[in-house]
């Protein structure tokens, strides 16, 4: 079992970040006996944390990071398919004791993969929280930056399943906007060629005299 460190399960930890300020930004502005016109804008928080130019960068980051201990799952998993199939396809000519042998083997390697399948994940979802936390501090600034110039009231999370959002225009959407302001406020620096070149070999030893 392959443990999933895509950026779509990462952006999950940040339903929190939904900005609901009604009656904040736009009242600041307004004078005190005239009534804020409301202007409410819907945002997919998951889809613009995932479609930002770092969100990519960290999902190939955790992808590269955990990709040796997902191998080793399936090797571990690999293991166990091959004893069953030799338990399945020897049940007449196996002896007791070899039966057993493999039966407790299974068991071993079962015990095995769910523990570190269950490490894994507690890695990989604290992983995926650190990204979390920090596009999502820096997402709001911008939300909040851009609510203020247009004068926009509240801002809803459009990817919250179960949520009370029930329709949205796209004329209200401002996904696109904020992954565009994000790119531009926090660009990233693209992987250099240096990074990911094999080492050099080290030269060979001079014959002995």
């Amino acid at each position: 079992m392959n443990v999933n460190v895509s950026m779509k399960n990462l952006a999950a930890a940040l339903a929190v970040v939904v900005i609901s300020a009604a009656g904040v930004w736009a009242q600041t502005a307004a004078p005190a006996a005239a009534i804020p016109a409301t202007k409410i804008v819907a945002l997919d928080v998951r889809g613009a944390i995932v479609a930002t130019q770092e969100g990519k960068q960290a999902a190939d980051e955790l992808q590269t990071q955990f990709a040796p201990k997902q191998a080793a799952l399936q090797d571990t998993q690999k293991q166990i398919e091959d004893i069953q199939g030799r338990l399945q396809n020897g049940q007449t000519t196996l002896s007791d004791d070899e039966k057993a042998r493999l039966q407790r083997q299974d068991e071993l390697l079962q015990h095995e993969l769910q523990r570190e399948q269950d490490g894994l994940q507690e890695q990989v979802t604290e992983a995926q929280q650190d990204v979390v936390d920090r596009i999502g501090r820096k997402m709001l600034d911008v939300v909040d930056r851009y609510a203020r110039e247009n004068g926009i009231t509240m801002v809803l999370d459009s990817s919250v399943q179960g949520g009370s959002l029930l329709y949205r225009s796209e004329s209200v959407d401002i996904t696109n906007d904020i992954v565009r302001l994000y790119d531009q406020a926090y660009p990233v620096k693209p992987a250099t060629a240096a990074t990911h070149a094999p080492a050099a070999p080290k030269p060979a030893p001079a014959p002995q005299r």
